[in-house]
């Protein structure tokens, strides 16, 4: 009888010190909760979107600027924007769980919210097949483990359908502008980037060490793009568009394939990106038909 008591506590007490939940962020930190996460504060749109995705958006207690997708997300307490939050806000709302975007966040404050025991678990997909790996710790993190598993196969379903589509067809050159004063693009790491070569284009600047570099308007003819797409606004920037019209020797000018794609598809890192991928993808093949056409 004796025995079997000590056996009994001893497994009350490995449950207690044991944590309930355990995952790996992406900047490699093993994030453990002694229960799933009730109050959550998502540090960026496409983190906000994730949660939504997965029916834990109720959890959420405060989130950044601009977190405005599904509509119900209008109705969290903001906390600040995603390059500057307010420290003393986030302490006040107690939360047990905060997600981060790695490249999007300070750091600093990043750094003094994990001093302080916050849990935070940081994320930065690169490719597209970290969105689901991403909305899978989500999962676990909030006990949302089926409503992810839902979400992650209708959406490894729908890429599998892009990459059937568009997988070994011709290459077209790509320059994708995310702003235009100063003049920015995205690297080859850029989870953007990921989806153009899912489209079967080429960004023309995939070689650029920076993330998200500053480039010149001559750099880029260099490179002659058979396709120009603009991001960077909500709506269509008409006169973003026009300002490259003057240099018609480039072929996306001359062959008239310059166009818009809602940033908010493509440059949040969230589920809604395969819209975003599909939309760029029959940009790319138009470009593509002209540039092989006589071919």
């Amino acid at each position: 009888m004796l025995r079997i008591t000590f056996i009994t506590l001893l497994m009350v007490l490995t449950k207690a010190v044991l944590p309930a939940v355990s995952t790996v962020d992406d900047a490699g930190n093993t994030i453990s909760l002694s229960s799933p996460a009730k109050r959550i504060i998502s540090l960026a749109p496409h983190l906000t979107e994730l949660l939504f995705a997965i029916d834990a958006g109720s959890r959420l207690v405060g989130t950044v600027e601009h977190s405005d997708y599904p509509l119900a997300a209008n109705q969290i307490k903001r906390i600040g924007g995603y390059h500057a939050i307010d420290l003393e806000s986030i302490i006040a709302l107690q939360p047990d769980l905060i997600i981060a975007w790695k490249i999007g966040n300070n750091p600093i404050q990043i750094e003094k919210l994990q001093s302080l025991g916050i849990p935070v678990f940081i994320n930065e997909p690169r490719h597209i097949e970290d969105i689901p790996d991403t909305v899978r710790r989500l999962g676990a993190l909030t006990g949302k483990n089926k409503q992810a598993k839902v979400f992650i196969d209708e959406f490894e379903q729908q890429h599998a359908i892009l990459k059937k589509r568009f997988t070994g067809r011709r290459p077209v050159k790509l320059f994708y502008e995310i702003w235009h004063q100063p003049l920015m693009t995205i690297n080859g790491e850029d989870l953007i980037s990921d989806v153009i070569r899912l489209c079967g284009a080429v960004n023309v600047f995939s070689d650029v060490p920076a993330s998200a570099p500053t480039v010149s308007v001559e750099s880029v003819l260099q490179t002659l793009p058979d396709i120009i797409v603009i991001g960077g606004m909500r709506e269509a920037r008409r006169d973003w568009l026009t300002a490259w019209q003057p240099w018609s020797h480039l072929p996306a000018v001359a062959n008239e394939q310059l166009y818009f794609i809602d940033p908010d598809l493509m440059q949040r890192h969230g589920p809604r990106i395969l819209q975003g991928a599909e939309q760029l993808c029959q940009y790319v093949e138009e470009a593509r038909k002209i540039k092989y056409a006589n071919d």
